[in-house]
């Protein structure tokens, strides 16, 4: 015997009345619920403690992650015998999902540098490992791409050229191991540059939000939730002063690191060198700081801006070019997409030249190097234990006057370590105005220091 189902068992008198009373009470409950939202809505915008910043940590935090990374660190080795076992070690970070449906996240590439293993833990729980799609030290940015990952939040791009000074904002990060942690300040300057041992790095916005180690990588927003910037660095000395990379220069790099897993480096083809006293007061000018531009290639864009021997660099975006290497590392802080303005001393004169600096390729630093050094590189690495072979050595050259001979290997640039022929190129795009350079030299079965002088 079959039973009949009967609907709405706490109304029964509706199993046996028309559909006309069912859709009478559906549309008043609906009626009900909607003026039930808005003003629970309302109530909860009128609540004083949700300000702007609630608003924007709610907006933003799910798509903050904390990034773990593990290095294999090995023991010292004496006289062949392992004094330690290998033993793992790790550091945190932060980063941010900037692609939800492709999985990627932005962080600070000394957050992954020489790591072994990514992993990535978001707000709610889930944990990822990650692989690195790209990285650039020079710019301290790292691309990520979470593995099986889905149903990903995604962080709200800001435009970091229109930021006020003064305007407030929000860090979220992973200090000293605390996940999501928010803290607030206001911008307190834009374009400061930042020298360390690494190099000159420009264009930071500055902050007195409260940024610790763990925080390199995360999110600097607004007041709107939306990504202005990468929390970078701290002043050791000092409290209240941290850098983030604006984000409009890091879109810039994202999108070579996602194009070709490396930041092109740049050159604008001229050669130069130091002012010495003498020369700068030749010049009037009443200290010797700036780049003596001493030869101008051929077809670069130098020479279709009409610089000339003789002129002397004085300002790179308003940031001061002291001398060749300061000139190097403001030169590392761009991209092939950017326009730079140069400031020039010419006969007494200042003159402004708006330029586009030429990407270059690795054949094509390789040759400069040819030219410059006299050091022809075999286009693959030298061997099981790595460096960049000599291939030939062009006669009257500074490499001939040390006494390279073909064969040798290089290991070490100043202070790049060459593995292979494009960290070779690095190197020489780092020290290619340098007067001496000392490297590392193999020769059959012995490993020499030498120098080797630049000047002709």
């Amino acid at each position: 015997m079959t039973r009949r189902l009967r609907l709405f068992p706490f109304f029964p008198g509706l199993a046996r009345g028309t559909g006309l009373a069912l859709a009478a009470l559906l549309l008043l409950f609906g009626q009900a619920l909607a003026q039930t939202a808005p003003a629970a809505q309302a109530a909860q915008d009128a609540d004083p403690r949700r300000t702007p910043v609630v608003r924007a940590v709610e907006e933003a935090a799910p798509a903050v992650v904390n990034i773990t990374a593990t290095r294999q660190v090995r023991g010292q080795v004496r006289l062949g015998f392992m004094l330690e076992p290998p033993r793992t070690g790790g550091s945190m970070g932060s980063g941010v999902i900037i692609d939800g449906t492709k999985a990627l996240v932005l962080t600070n590439a000394h957050v992954i540098d020489n790591a072994s293993d990514i992993e990535v833990r978001l707000l709610d729980g889930r944990e990822f490992k990650a692989e690195l799609v790209g990285a650039d030290p020079d710019f301290d940015l790292a691309v990520l791409k979470l593995q099986n990952a889905h149903d990903l939040p995604q962080i709200q791009m800001g435009d970091s050229s229109d930021i006020l000074i003064g305007e407030p904002v929000i860090a979220i990060g992973n200090p000293f191991g605390y996940a999501h942690t928010v803290t607030t300040g206001v911008v307190s300057a834009l374009n400061r540059s930042l020298r360390s041992e690494a190099g000159t790095f420009t264009d930071f916005i500055q902050t007195d939000a409260a940024i610790n180690p763990g925080n390199s990588g995360g999110p600097l927003l607004n007041i709107l939730g939306q990504l202005i910037g990468l929390n970078t660095a701290i002043l050791a000395k000092g409290e209240g002063i941290g850098f983030a990379i604006p984000i409009n220069k890091a879109r810039r790099v994202v999108d070579e690191l996602l194009l070709t897993g490396y930041v092109a480096p740049i050159w604008l083809g001229i050669y130069g060198t130091d002012l010495d006293p003498q020369t700068a007061s030749a010049l009037n000018l009443k200290t010797p700081e700036g780049l003596l531009v001493t030869e101008v290639y051929r077809g670069t864009p130098a020479e279709a801006e009409g610089i000339r021997p003789g002129d002397v660099l004085l300002r790179m975006n308003n940031t001061p070019v002291s001398d060749r290497r300061t000139y190097l590392d403001l030169l590392r802080n761009h991209t092939r997409n950017e326009s730079l303005r140069l400031t020039l001393l010419r006969k007494g004169s200042e003159l402004s030249v708006q330029i586009r600096p030429q990407a270059l390729e690795l054949a094509q630093v390789l040759e400069l190097s040819e030219r410059l050094w006299g050091i022809q590189i075999a286009p693959q690495p030298a061997g099981p234990r790595g460096g960049a072979l000599v291939k030939l050595v062009l006669p009257d050259s500074p490499a001939a006057r040390l006494g390279l001979q073909a064969g040798d290997i290089i290991h070490r640039v100043g202070n790049v370590l060459v593995r292979e022929p494009r960290d070779f190129g690095t190197a020489f795009l780092h020290y290619r105005l340098q007067h001496t350079l000392l490297m590392r030299v193999q020769r059959g079965n012995g490993l020499y220091y030498v120098k080797m002088s630049l000047q002709p």
